[in-house]
C-alpha cells in the first residue's frame, strides 16, 4: 500500500497531496512552520491581515483555477477579475476591451495612450514573429536581446516588455530568458481573451488556496502535520509492502516507512535534503548553482478617503513598480500595497528609510505632497529568496530523481515556465502523476 510523504505545505506540496487523496491514496503533509502556503501566504500586521507579498494571477494560470475549485475555492468570488489593463502614473495606459482573441489585443494596442503609430506596429510585429516562431526562442538569449533584435522602442520597452517581464520572471530583461518570457506572451497575450485578464485576490493567500486544499486533504484522509520540520531523508531497504522498486523511506530517524517522498520546499531547503545519496548529488549541484530574486511588498496604511483610480497602477523611473489600491479589493480602505521586483539599489535601504521613500513618491505623483498625510502604519515586508532568477539558459533540476520514490515539487522544477504560482501548481501535479505512474 502506498504511502507518501510530502515535504512542504506551499502551493505545489498541496497541490501534490489533493491530487493523490482524492485517487486515494495515502499522504503526511509536513510542514516546519505553522502556516500554509510557503512563500504565497498570510502574514498578520498590526492585527492586519496581508500577504508576505502582492501576487496576482492572469486567465491563463488553468491549473490553479482548476485546483482552487476542486477544493471549493470559488474564483469567481475570490479573484477580481480584470481585462488586461496597463495603466501608468505618467498617463500611458493600455486596455484590452471584451472582445475575442486576436481582436482585443489589434484594439488594444490601436487604443493605446502614450504609444506612437511605429511603436504600436514594432509591438504587433514581434508578436507576429514570436508567433510564427511558435514562441520558441532557440537558443535562449535574454530579453533585453529579444526586444533589440527586434527594435522594439524605448516607450515599448519601458512601458509594456520589461515590466511584463519583471512581472512574470522576476527578474530584469538584461538577463531575463527569452524563452521563459515568449512562453509566458503565448498564453497569455496570444491566448484566448480571458487568459490576458488579470485575476487579482480579494482575500489573503492563505485563504484563496492552501487552507480550503487543507480542509480537502483533512476531508479525503490525508494527514497534515504543521510545525514539523524534515531534517533528513533516510532510504531504507524496501520490504514487500513498499511500491516503489527497491526504495523505501523514513523521516527524521522516525520509524515510520513512506513508499514515496514529495520534496516540495523551496530550493534552498531542498538542497540539504539530497545530501544522504551520491546519486542526488548532480540535482543538488544544479539547485545550489542557482541565483534568487527578492519581491519586496510596502504596505502603507492612509486615511480611507485615500484611493487610487484604478485597482492597480505603475510607474517606471521610481523605486516603487507597481502599487494597489487594497480598499478596492476588499481590504482597509486607504491600504495601498507597493511592490518592488528584483534586485536593486532598495535593497540597500532599511524598512523605515524605504517606506518613507515609497511613501515620498505616491506623494510626488499625487502632487500633494504638503497635504497627503503620513501614513498611519507601514510595513516593509521583504521574501528575500522569492523566486529563483529566470535567467536565459538557466538549468534547472528534473523533478523525477535517480532514487526511485523521491521526487522534486515547485516552481523551480524544469519546466518551459518562471516561478510564479501556476508553475508551483503544475510542478505538484506532476509529482503527483510521477508517484501514481510506473515511472514514480
Amino acid at each position: 500500500m502506498m504511502h507518501v510523504a510530502i515535504v512542504g505545505a506551499g502551493w505545489s506540496g498541496l497541490s501534490a497531496a489533493t491530487d493523490l487523496v482524492q485517487r486515494g491514496i495515502r499522504v503526511t503533509v509536513f510542514e516546519a512552520s505553522r502556516s500554509l502556503g510557503g512563500r504565497a501566504r498570510r502574514i498578520t500586521l498590526d492585527g492586519n491581515a496581508v500577504d508576505n507579498g502582492q501576487h496576482i494571477l492572469i486567465g491563463a494560470y488553468r491549473d490553479s483555477l482548476a485546483m482552487m475549485r476542486k477544493v471549493g475555492a470559488n474564483p469567481d468570488q475570490l479573484l477580481t477579475r480584470l481585462p488586461l489593463a496597463l495603466q501608468y502614473a505618467d498617463g500611458f495606459s493600455l486596455r484590452a476591451p471584451n472582445l475575442p482573441a486576436p481582436l482585443h489585443l489589434v484594439i488594444a494596442l490601436a487604443t493605446t495612450h502614450g504609444l506612437s503609430w511605429s511603436d504600436r506596429l514594432l509591438a504587433a510585429r514581434l508578436m507576429v514573429a514570436l508567433q510564427l516562431a511558435r514562441f520558441c526562442v532557440e537558443p535562449d538569449i535574454t530579453v533585453a536581446d529579444l526586444l533589440a533584435r527586434h527594435k522594439q522602442s524605448p516607450a515599448l520597452c519601458s512601458h509594456v516588455w520589461e515590466p511584463l517581464c519583471v512581472s512574470a520572471l522576476n527578474t530584469p530583461a538584461h538577463s531575463a530568458s527569452a524563452s521563459c518570457f515568449a512562453a509566458v506572451l503565448r498564453d497569455s497575450l496570444a491566448g484566448p481573451r480571458q487568459s490576458s485578464e488579470m485575476l487579482i485576490p480579494r482575500v489573503d493567500l492563505s485563504a484563496l488556496f492552501p487552507e480550503p486544499a487543507a480542509r480537502f486533504i483533512a476531508r479525503y484522509g490525508g494527514e497534515l502535520k504543521l510545525g514539523t520540520p524534515v531534517r533528513n531523508i533516510t532510504i531504507v531497504a524496501a520490504d514487500a509492502e513498499v511500491a516503489a522498486p527497491g526504495s523505501a523511506f523514513q523521516l527524521n530517524d522516525g520509524t515510520e516507512r513512506y513508499t514515496h517522498v514529495i520534496v516540495a520546499v523551496a530550493p534552498q531547503h531542498a538542497a540539504a535534503l539530497l545530501a544522504g545519496d551520491a546519486r542526488l548529488a548532480p540535482q543538488r549541484a544544479i539547485i545550489d548553482a542557482l541565483d534568487y530574486q527578492p519581491i519586496v511588498t510596502c504596505y502603507l496604511q492612509y486615511p480611507a478617503s485615500i484611493s487610487l483610480p484604478t485597482p492597480m497602477l505603475g510607474f517606471t523611473g521610481n523605486t516603487v513598480q507597481w502599487l494597489f489600491d487594497r480598499g478596492q479589493l476588499g481590504g482597509n480602505k486607504g491600504l495601498l500595497a507597493a511592490v518592488i521586483s528584483a534586485k536593486g539599489e532598495h535593497m540597500e535601504l532599511d524598512q523605515a528609510n524605504l517606506a518613507q521613500r515609497v511613501h515620498l513618491e505616491i506623494a510626488t505623483w499625487m502632487k500633494v505632497s504638503g497635504s497627503l498625510p503620513a501614513p498611519q502604519w507601514s510595513r516593509v515586508v521583504t521574501e528575500k529568496r522569492a523566486t529563483f532568477s529566470c535567467i536565459a539558459n538557466l538549468q534547472r533540476p528534473a523533478a523525477k530523481t535517480p532514487v526511485p520514490g523521491l521526487i522534486l515539487a515547485g516552481d523551480y522544477i524544469s519546466s518551459p515556465y518562471p516561478g510564479t504560482l501556476e508553475t508551483a501548481v503544475r510542478q505538484g501535479l506532476l509529482a503527483a502523476k510521477l508517484v501514481t505512474s510506473s515511472n514514480g
